[in-house]
């Protein structure tokens, strides 16, 4: 479940880095999710060479577990990408809210 939630999110946010028109580091949200898509790619990889074909009876509280784990890294992707959103600020508007004040 890991893998197919962070494959979405990359999927999604790529899609729409591609048809943004503004710098909103978009790029750098999608790079972040095909980084863990490839992680837990590998992971999946390596617990099927180990486990075999009962990699995929998994119990249903195990995948509860997994989807939980997805989508807390994609919230945490979220949340990074925020941060540097807000750092870098690219259209200068927190700086421009800085200086009003």
């Amino acid at each position: 479940m890991t893998l197919l939630i962070t494959v979405f999110a990359a999927a999604i946010s790529t899609i729409l880095w591609y048809n943004s028109k503004s710098d909103r580091k978009l790029g750098t949200l999608a790079l972040m999710y095909w980084g863990a898509s490839l992680m837990w790619l590998v992971d999946a990889v390596v617990e099927y060479i180990e486990l075999g074909a009962e990699f995929f009876e998994q119990a249903p509280a195990d995948m509860l577990n997994d989807a939980y784990l997805g989508l807390c890294v994609v919230a945490l992707g979220i949340v990074i990408w925020l941060v540097i959103l807000i750092v870098k600020d690219p259209e200068g508007k927190v700086k421009a809210m800085l200086a009003s004040k």
